[in-house]
C-alpha cells in the first residue's frame, strides 16, 4: 500500500478524521478537489457551536454534537482558536408556542445540551433589549467559533503527525483491491494518478454521495438546501436568537460574529446544484420573518452577506434525517448528510470513524 489511509475531503470533518488517524499512527493522505481546506460547507455557515437541543435523542447527530461541543471548546482553549460562548435564546413569540419550547427543553436535557432554562418575556427583554418574545429557552452552552481557525487547527495537527494534504485533486475512481482500495484522482491539468490505501474515509461533504457511488455503495443521494444570509444593521444582540423551529428548519435566526456584527439566516431554498448568489430582493422576506421577535428591524437594515449549501438526506416536508456513517465495506467509511451541527460534531465524528477503522 502507498499509504495507510486516504481521507477524501478537507472540510472540518475530513480534517478532523485526518488529525485523529494520524495521531493514532496512520500514514494519512488527504485529497481535496479545491485549492485549500474548508472551501465549501465548512466555511459557508454561521459558525455556531450547537449545544445539542434539536436532534432526536439517541441519534448520531445528537451524540456527536454534545460530545463534539466539549471537544471543540477544549481545542479552542488549547490552540487559541477564536471563539465565544454567547449563549442562545430560542424565542416563542406567542403563548401557543410555549409547548414547543417545553418539548425542546425536554429533548435538549435528554441529549445533554447543558443547563437549559425557560424564561419569560420580561427576562428576554432584560437580557436582549432589541428582542420581544412571550418566553424563551436559554441555552448557555451555545456559542460561535472561527470555522477557518478550527479547520487550520485540525490541518496543523494532522501534519504534525505526518499527514499530507494534496489540494486540487479530485477523486474520480475508487475500487476495492486485495487488502484495501485503489484511489484514482485527477489533478488540475487533467492528469490522473492512482494510489493504493488500506483504508479510505469518504468525507467529501456535498459530494460524499457521489464518491460513495464510485465505490459501488448503494446509499441515499444528497439533496441540496441553499441558505442565504443577510447582515443586519442597527441591531445588536449579545446572544444568538432563534425562533421556535418548524418543519422547514430552524427558521431565520440571528447570529453574531466574533467582531460583534449581526447576521440573519439562513433560509431554505432547495436547489438542483450548489450556487452561492444572494438575491437582494429577499431582504423584505427576511425582515418580515425577523420582525416576529425583532420588531424594530426595517427592510433597509438588511444587506446581502453570503450563502451556503447543506447536504441533506431528506427532501422538503420530510422528517429530518440523521447523519449517516456507513462502514459496511471493509476499510471504507462513508459520511453522508453531515450538515448542521457537523462543524460542532467534527471531532466526535472523527473518533467514531477511527474506531470503526480500527475494528475493520
Amino acid at each position: 500500500m502507498d499509504v495507510d489511509t486516504v481521507v477524501i475531503g478537507a472540510g472540518a470533518v475530513g480534517l478532523a478524521c485526518a488529525a485523529e488517524l494520524a495521531r493514532r499512527g496512520d500514514a494519512v493522505l488527504v485529497l481535496e478537489r479545491h485549492a485549500g481546506f474548508g472551501r465549501e460547507t465548512s466555511s459557508r455557515n454561521s459558525g455556531v457551536v450547537h449545544a445539542g437541543i434539536y436532534y432526536a435523542p439517541g441519534s448520531l447527530a445528537a451524540a456527536t454534537c454534545v460530545e463534539g461541543r466539549a471537544l471543540l471548546y477544549a481545542r479552542c482553549r488549547r490552540d487559541g482558536i477564536a471563539h465565544r460562548v454567547t449563549g442562545k435564546l430560542i424565542v416563542a413569540t406567542r403563548e401557543d408556542e410555549l409547548a414547543a419550547l417545553e418539548a425542546l427543553e425536554k429533548r435538549g436535557l435528554e441529549n445533554g445540551a447543558g443547563a437549559l432554562a425557560l424564561i419569560d418575556g420580561a427576562e428576554v427583554a432584560r437580557r436582549e433589549p432589541a428582542v420581544r418574545a412571550y418566553a424563551a429557552l436559554v441555552s448557555p452552552e451555545s456559542g460561535i467559533v472561527d470555522a477557518h481557525g478550527l479547520c487550520a487547527s485540525y490541518a496543523a495537527e494532522a501534519r504534525r503527525h505526518g499527514a499530507a494534504l494534496l489540494y486540487r485533486s479530485e477523486v474520480v475512481a475508487l475500487e476495492p483491491i486485495p487488502g484495501g482500495w485503489r484511489v484514482e484522482a485527477r489533478g488540475p491539468d487533467g492528469a490522473r494518478a492512482r494510489l493504493d490505501a488500506a483504508r479510505v474515509v469518504n468525507a467529501a461533504g456535498l459530494w460524499a454521495d457521489r464518491v460513495a457511488r464510485l465505490a459501488g455503495a448503494e446509499l441515499p443521494a444528497h439533496r441540496f438546501a441553499k441558505g442565504d444570509y443577510f447582515t443586519v444593521r442597527r441591531v445588536r444582540t449579545s446572544a444568538l436568537v432563534y425562533p421556535v423551529p418548524s418543519e422547514a428548519g430552524l427558521g431565520i435566526h440571528l447570529t453574531v460574529d466574533l467582531g460583534g456584527a449581526v447576521r440573519a439566516g439562513p433560509d431554505v431554498e432547495w436547489v438542483d446544484a450548489p450556487r452561492y448568489d444572494v438575491d437582494p430582493r429577499k431582504a423584505a422576506c427576511f425582515a418580515e420573518a425577523l420582525r416576529r421577535y425583532l420588531p424594530d428591524v426595517r427592510d433597509e437594515d438588511l444587506a446581502p452577506d453570503g450563502a451556503g449549501v447543506r447536504p441533506k438526506l431528506h427532501g422538503p416536508g420530510e422528517p429530518r434525517a440523521d447523519f449517516l456513517l456507513d462502514a459496511r465495506d471493509p476499510g471504507l467509511v462513508h459520511l453522508l448528510g453531515v450538515e448542521s451541527p457537523g462543524l460542532t460534531a467534527s471531532e466526535a465524528l472523527a473518533r467514531r470513524v477511527a474506531a470503526h477503522l480500527a475494528r475493520a
